[in-house]
């Protein structure tokens, strides 16, 4: 889970373009939103973008949950490990 939260950080530093931020400096428990590293709606749009890229799962915009998910990075890589399709091993 541990590689997961880390991939999930530098994809979170990437997909909303954080200067001056490295993933150890981003808590795993911290907000993404608000009071915590200060995203905004505009970033989780482009979060969920790069999400879905990168891990392959789906958030609706319609879903009451995503505020729950996107709440931290222990948030996300819990939704991420139980909701991306497994890896089949076909090459």
């Amino acid at each position: 889970m541990d590689t997961l939260k880390q991939e999930i950080k530098k994809l979170i530093i990437s997909a909303v373009e954080l200067e001056d931020i490295s993933a150890e400096d981003i808590d795993d428990a911290a907000p993404l939103f608000g009071s915590g590293l200060g995203l905004d709606s505009i970033d989780a749009l482009e979060l969920g973008v790069a999400l879905k890229k990168k891990f392959n799962v789906k958030f609706s915009a319609e879903d009451q949950e995503n505020r729950k998910h996107f709440a931290s990075v222990n948030a996300l890589a819990d939704y991420i490990a139980a909701n991306r399709p497994a890896a089949t091993g076909e090459a």
